[in-house]
């Protein structure tokens, strides 16, 4: 419980595993506290038995739909000198999940942030992926229907990092699709789910082989690892009409998608444009002589 007349917002880490993740820090931290804002707080109340933990705080739902609406009541609290603790699921609060609004109105506001640190499904994968992790960022939800989300990802064509993201099973396969189709069929990636429980799945393979398992296994959310985009000797005016066409497909213009590339990839413009152009006259020709 607060000593002090100043409120405190505790970000607090939550197991994505097995209970003996959960630190000597968080539970004292879920007994001490006198609000928790919990994602789920059947899911939550879950936890608490597993962790062997009993606390007397006021405990609310804080998730995705009630986030905007629930967070002044929240920040009263701090105001008031409680102190609140978020717990989402499994994982850190605000990545992904519900608790950047809170952190961001206790700012403003002038009340301590802090966080008692616990494992994270971004940091795990990467680690375990094998690719590298000396620079990499994270891009979280991709937009959940076709047109934004192959837009999003021609924007990655050319990231140089590793990049980590999260993706539904009912979606999966079909971002692994318009992922091949828009960074590389051979490009590598990594599947993980369930990471550090005895059933974890981490699959490796090509984003056309993971397109493939996907459309048979995709269970639970999954964290993907994409490798970044390498510029070699055979990165050229094909492969830049790639990425050309995957934003043509996602519903840019074509003479601003040859712009872009052109700009990332140093492939002169007027050259790139014009191969767009003989590709797309050749499509063309070959449509109108199978027609009957």
């Amino acid at each position: 419980m607060t000593t002090s007349d100043e409120g405190l917002l505790i970000l607090a880490g939550t197991p994505i595993g097995g209970s003996n993740q959960a630190s000597d820090q968080l539970r004292e931290t879920l007994r001490d506290a006198d609000v928790i804002a919990a994602e789920d707080t059947r899911l939550f109340r879950t936890l608490l038995a597993r962790i062997d933990v009993t606390t007397r705080a006021h405990i609310v739902s804080y998730f995705e739909g009630n986030e905007s609406e629930r967070t002044p009541g929240l920040l009263d609290d701090l105001e008031a000198g409680k102190t609140v603790v978020v717990a989402t699921d499994a994982g850190m609060p605000s990545i992904s999940d519900p608790g950047f609004r809170l952190v961001n109105a206790a700012i403003k506001a002038g009340i301590r942030v802090t966080a008692v640190p616990g494992p994270s499904a971004v940091t795990t994968a990467l680690a375990v992926s094998g690719l590298p992790s000396d620079r990499f960022c994270f891009e979280g939800f991709l937009p959940r229907s076709g047109g934004p989300r192959r837009h999003r990802l021609a924007e990655l064509a050319t990231e140089p990092r590793t990049m980590v993201l999260f993706e539904a099973p009912h979606r999966l396969a079909d971002f692994l699709s318009d992922a091949a189709e828009a960074l590389g069929h051979e490009r590598a990636a990594v599947l993980c789910r369930e990471l550090t429980k005895p059933w974890e799945d981490v699959v490796r393979g090509t984003l056309d082989e993971l397109h493939a398992w996907a459309v048979e296994h995709a269970r639970g959310e999954t964290t993907i690892v994409i490798a970044g985009h390498t510029v070699s000797a055979e990165q050229g005016l094909a492969q830049a009409l790639v990425q050309v066409n995957a934003r043509v497909a996602a519903g840019e213009r074509l003479s601003g998608a040859v712009s872009e590339v052109a700009e990332q990839t140093g492939v002169r413009r007027k050259l790139l444009y014009q191969a767009a152009l003989d590709e797309k006259a050749h499509n063309a020709s070959g449509r109108a002589n199978q027609r009957p």
